[in-house]
């Protein structure tokens, strides 16, 4: 089930992302980047800001299976652009669609709301997000611009005939 996120998902949401970020982060960056109590807390700070914000601004979407968030998704439109901020999946619920479920939220959310091109960034060592947003119809940034060095920028543009990949 995908529903809109409530504060009282934060604690899960936060862990989640953080258990999500180390399959790509580890080995890479240092552990108290993405996994330690300081991190911890400015995640759910961050995701709190995101649950709270109005929904003209953005949204944040949870998968749930047998009342347990096994995914997330939050997104955010500011000066006309829209940019999917997240999107995690807890590792243990992997290959099970719902990546792909809240994807499809997400489009027919930004589909109602008529935005019509989407931007991200996903880490450039995290092959496994690149390939998941080439199978869902986000394209390179067309300069191959890259933000700090170390993210890439994808675009989607939403097919307005309801096509629920977004293009």
């Amino acid at each position: 089930m995908i529903r809109t996120a409530q504060p009282e998902d934060l604690d899960a949401i936060a862990a989640l992302h953080t258990r999500a970020r180390a399959t790509y982060y580890r080995g890479r960056i240092a552990e108290e980047a993405y996994g330690g109590a300081a991190e911890l807390a400015r995640t759910r700070e961050g995701w709190s800001l995101a649950v709270a914000r109005d929904a003209a601004d953005g949204g944040v979407l949870c998968a749930e299976s047998g009342g347990e968030v096994t995914g997330v998704a939050a997104f955010r439109t500011a000066d006309g652009e829209t940019t999917l901020t997240q999107l995690h999946v807890d590792p243990v619920h992997w290959r099970r669609g719902t990546g792909a479920a809240l994807h499809a939220a997400c489009v027919d959310v930004w589909r109602r709301a008529g935005v019509r091109k989407v931007r991200l960034e996903v880490y450039e060592h995290n092959l496994r997000a690149q390939a998941f947003y080439a199978a869902h119809g986000w394209h390179p940034d067309p300069v191959g611009a890259r933000t700090t060095g170390s993210h890439r920028i994808l675009w989607l543009t939403v097919d307005t005939a309801g096509d629920p990949s977004g293009g």
